[in-house]
C-alpha cells in the first residue's frame, strides 16, 4: 500500500431540522391551539483513531464526508429525529488543521480516541414555543442552524521513541533492518528510502521501543530539495534522535561536513527539533581497519567539539549494535519515568489563586 502522510478532506456536519407550524385539529376541541414540534439536531463529524490504519491513502479516493441532517418537526408536538453522526477512521498520530486558516484543531494519539471536527446544527423551534396569552395562534417557527463545514488538512505524524537522522546512504535503513523486523529497501546508492519506516526493537524481556527511519536529508532540504524535509515532522514526537554518519563515504567527503549539513537543515526546519536530545552513531565500521577508524573518529569528534554520546556500529556484522540498543532502552526508560514524575507533580500541584 502506498504511504500517504498528508490529505485534504472536506467535512460537513448535518444541518438542524426546522421547527413546524401546526395547529391541533380534533373533534369537539375548537381552536385547539398550536402543536408544531421542534426539529432534530444535525449529526456531528468525528475523527476516530484506528491502530489498524497506518496511512492516509484512503482519503485520496474519498475526500468528502457528510453527516445526516436533522429531521424537520411535525404536528402533534412530534420532534424530528436527530441526524446520525459519522465517525471517520484515521491512523493513530493524525494531526488536524483547518486548511483555510491553519488553525490547529487537535490530534488523536490513542486507539479509539475521538476528535470532533464539525459540529451539527441546532434544531429549530416549533410554533408551540411561541404561544402566549396575547398570541393564541402563533405562526412563528425557527429554522435549524447550518452544520459546520470545514476543509481539513490531515497530517500523519508517526509515533516513535527514536528517530534516525542522516544524509542519504548513511546507513539508516540498514540499521533499522538489523535491530528490528522492519524491512525497508537497502541498496548501495542514495535515496533508497522514499517513505518513513517504523520498526519495533526488542531489548529484552518486556523491554522494547519503536524506531523511525525517514528519507535522507540533503543540503537545501529546507528550501524544498530532496525528500527528507517533507518527513522531518515524523521526528517531532520522538524522545531521542540518532544522527548517523557514514565513516567510509564513497565520495571521500568529510563526515564533519555531513553532520553540519544535517544540523543546519534541522535548525531551519524549526519545531524545536534541533533542541531534541541527539546521539552520534558512526556507521560502516566494518569497512575500515580499527586503527584508521579510530583516527577518523577522533578527528571527527575533535572538529565537532562533540560532547554527547557516541557509538560506532556495523549493521552488516552487527558490531556495536547491542550496546547501542541497551543504552537506548535504558535512556528511554529514564525519560519516560521523568515524564511520568513531571505529570504527577503537575497534577498534585496546590491551587494557586494568583495563577
Amino acid at each position: 500500500m502506498k504511504f500517504v502522510d498528508e490529505a485534504i478532506v472536506k467535512v460537513e456536519a448535518g444541518d438542524g431540522g426546522n421547527g413546524c407550524v401546526s395547529f391541533r385539529r380534533e373533534k369537539f376541541i375548537p381552536k385547539g391551539g398550536p402543536d408544531g414540534g421542534d426539529g432534530g439536531d444535525g449529526g456531528h463529524v468525528f475523527l476516530v483513531a484506528d491502530s489498524g490504519l497506518n496511512t492516509l491513502v484512503d482519503f485520496r479516493h474519498q475526500r468528502h464526508h457528510r453527516a445526516e441532517r436533522g429531521q424537520n418537526g411535525m404536528g402533534r408536538q412530534m420532534t424530528g429525529h436527530k441526524g446520525e453522526s459519522i465517525n471517520v477512521r484515521v491512523p493513530v498520530g493524525t494531526r488536524v488543521l483547518d486548511a483555510d486558516t491553519e488553525e490547529f484543531i487537535g490530534e488523536v494519539m490513542a486507539h479509539g480516541e475521538q476528535l470532533l471536527v464539525a459540529r451539527g446544527g441546532m434544531h429549530g423551534l416549533g410554533n408551540i414555543h411561541f404561544k402566549s396569552s396575547t398570541n393564541r395562534a402563533p405562526r412563528q417557527s425557527t429554522n435549524g442552524t447550518p452544520g459546520e463545514r470545514r476543509t481539513l488538512h490531515l497530517e500523519l505524524v508517526l509515533l516513535a521513541d527514536v528517530g534516525l537522522l542522516g544524509l542519504p546512504n548513511a546507513g539508516k535503513s540498514s540499521l533499522i533492518t538489523a535491530v528490528s523486523s522492519a524491512r525497508p529497501k537497502v541498496a548501495d546508492y542514495p535515496f533508497t528510502t522514499l517513505y518513513p519506516n517504523l520498526g519495533v526493537v526488542r531489548a529484552g524481556q518486556d523491554r522494547s521501543f519503536v524506531i523511525a527511519d525517514i528519507p535522507g536529508v540533503i543540503e537545501g532540504a529546507a528550501e524544498g530539495a530532496g525528500l527528507g524535509i517533507q518527513f522531518l515532522r515524523h521526528l517531532s514526537r520522538t524522545r531521542l534522535l540518532l544522527h548517523l554518519v557514514d565513516m567510509a563515504p564513497m565520495d571521500e567527503s568529510s563526515p564533519a561536513d555531513a553532520v553540519r549539513c544535517i544540523e543546519a537543515e534541522v535548525e531551519k526546519f524549526g519545531h524545536d527539533l534541533a533542541q531534541r536530545e541527539r546521539w552520534l552513531v558512526l556507521t560502516k565500521r566494518d569497512l575500515l581497519d580499527a586503527e584508521e577508524f579510530d583516527a577518523r573518529r577522533d578527528a571527527l569528534l575533535k572538529e565537532l567539539s562533540w560532547e554527547g554520546p557516541v557509538f560506532a556500529i556495523s549493521s552488516i556484522t552487527h558490531q556495536g549494535l547491542d550496546p547501542l540498543v541497551q543504552a537506548l532502552a535504558a535512556r528511554l526508560e529514564a525519560l519516560r519515568l521523568a515524564e511520568h514524575d513531571q505529570e504527577t507533580v503537575t497534577e498534585d500541584a496546590p491551587y494557586d489563586p494568583l495563577g
